[in-house]
């Protein structure tokens, strides 16, 4: 090919030049511009006449004949000369053709052989790469393959499944509809049921309506009757009325006999006695009483004598009881007044009296000291180092300072300032009224952790009382107790 190509460069190389040596050319330079002129053979002009060549202008007047005839045999001879040439020329590019066409032969077989090889190479690289792909093909076609029949077995198995579970659901849906048909029965015979009882109930209520008169009938009867009873009643309670207030002139009369005869005995019997008066129980105990009993006190500020329960044989003794239960055989779900004045009898279960600890705890400096014994017989105390109430005013309100004891980690009483509550005075802080609820008189604050005037509950139960006697740090929420003291002795005993 690279050969092909030099042959036709040097064939044009050829040509230009026999071109170029046909004519001369004349080139004038005018301005800017150049014109280049193709000049007559002046060796062939030369040949029939004197020829000359000049620059002079040509002259716009028609030509002589002369000069037409000269320029006509000119021109002929010119043209004899370019077909010499050009068949010289045809001569050399027939051989010239010739020559490139034996030269081109041997080279475009070699070319066709070089070709046919490097197609034969494509080819066969061709169909080794085919090859290849048509084995990865066969390998993805194969796996695919086994994918489907995996495929086609899961779902022959769903479909299988999808076959018992249509055939268990047939199964359902048949025993549903024997099912809807019983309901259907026994509906159709609960209306007809239902029918009867509508009509039965209609006839009862028929019967019911006249036996509602008769009852009107009755009950205005019975009310005139229990009008008269009424009026019968008011006079008998108006006589009863004055029975009882004779009744209690007479037990007035009665106790004042007794107080003067009791008097009068101990004025006989024990005249020294008489000039003696005791503050308290320590008092009695140094006095050389040692003897745990009843004793009669007269507390300062005071004008009479109170009988207390002394206890002289717990810690050193010198206790004053005020609060003492043992058996339940007492109801302390009692009232304000009651709580005040005090309720019970000191040798047995009894609440001194608020007012009664109130004088008491503020005339010196007190201790308190609560005594505990649970069913199974485990004994614990509390005990403050400072206590004493407020009076009335003020609803007896609880101070205390300095705990210590066995009967819980901390104590059970509610703070200082807490205001005692009965069932018919609330002054705890829930909305719930403690005393009602949980029962008793108490320092409630929001029903709190203690409460020794709740219900005796006798024996060993597993049952939570929240209305139950309670001392929480020691046994929880429910205290199943034998007996409970609340006592008092001075701090500088």
């Amino acid at each position: 090919m690279d050969r092909l190509l030099l042959v036709l460069g040097y064939l044009v190389t050829v040509v230009a030049m026999v071109i170029s040596s046909e004519r001369k050319q004349h080139q004038v330079q005018h301005g800017p511009c150049s014109y280049t002129f193709i000049l007559p053979e002046v060796e062939q002009c030369n040949q029939g006449r004197d020829f000359q060549v000049t620059n002079s202008l040509q002259r716009d007047s028609p030509p002589s004949p002369e000069s037409a005839h000269v320029e006509t045999s000119w021109q002929a001879r010119k043209l004899e000369n370019l077909e010499s040439a050009t068949e010289n020329n045809t001569q050399w590019l027939q051989k010239l053709e010739s020559y490139i066409q034996e030269n081109m032969r041997s080279e475009m077989a070699e070319m066709q052989r070089n070709a046919i090889h490097t197609q034969t190479a494509t080819m066969l690289e061709i169909g080794t790469n085919l090859l290849s792909r048509s084995a990865e093909q066969t390998r993805k076609l194969t796996d695919v393959e086994k994918q489907v029949l995996n495929q086609t077995s899961r779902l022959e198995i769903q479909l299988l499944e999808y076959s018992l579970s249509t055939t268990r659901l047939e199964q359902q849906i048949l025993r549903q509809t024997q099912e809807v048909a019983r309901l259907n029965d026994k509906n159709s015979f609960l209306e007809q049921r239902f029918a009867a009882m509508e009509a039965r109930h209609g006839q009862e209520l028929l019967a019911a309506q006249q036996e509602k008169r008769q009852l009107q009938e009755l009950l205005e009867r019975q009310s005139h009757l229990v009008t008269l009873l009424e009026e019968e009643l008011a006079r008998s309670v108006s006589n009863s009325t004055l029975l009882q207030h004779q009744q209690a002139i007479l037990t007035d009369t009665v106790q004042q006999l007794l107080a003067m005869v009791t008097h009068c005995n101990e004025i006989s019997s024990h005249p020294k006695e008489e000039s003696v008066n005791f503050r308290d129980c320590a008092d009695i105990y140094k006095s050389g009483v040692t003897e745990s009993g009843v004793y009669s006190v007269r507390f300062p500020n005071s004008t009479k004598n109170v009988k207390v329960f002394c206890d002289m044989k717990t810690r050193g003794g010198g206790w004053t009881v005020f609060q003492h239960r043992f058996d339940g055989s007492l109801d302390f779900h009692r009232s304000w007044k009651e709580y005040k004045a005090g309720f019970g009898d000191p040798s047995g279960e009894h609440w001194l009296g608020n007012e009664i600890v109130h004088l008491l705890t503020t005339s010196q400096d007190y201790t308190l000291q609560v005594l505990l014994t649970d069913s199974e017989g485990n004994q614990a105390f509390s005990q403050y180092d400072l206590f004493y109430i407020d009076g009335e005013e003020k609803n007896y309100s609880l101070h205390t300072q300095g705990f210590s004891g066995t009967a819980g980690r901390t104590s059970s009483l509610t703070h200082s300032g807490t205001m005692f509550s009965t069932k018919d005075k609330d002054n705890d802080l829930c909305s719930c009224r403690c005393a009602q609820m949980a029962s008793g008189g108490w320092w409630f604050e929001a029903c709190g952790p203690s409460n020794l005037n709740g219900i005796y509950y006798a024996g060993i139960s597993n049952v939570v009382r929240y209305n139950g006697i309670k001392w929480y740090y020691w046994k929880g929420p429910s205290l199943m107790t034998t007996t409970t003291t609340m006592m008092v002795r001075p701090v500088n005993f």
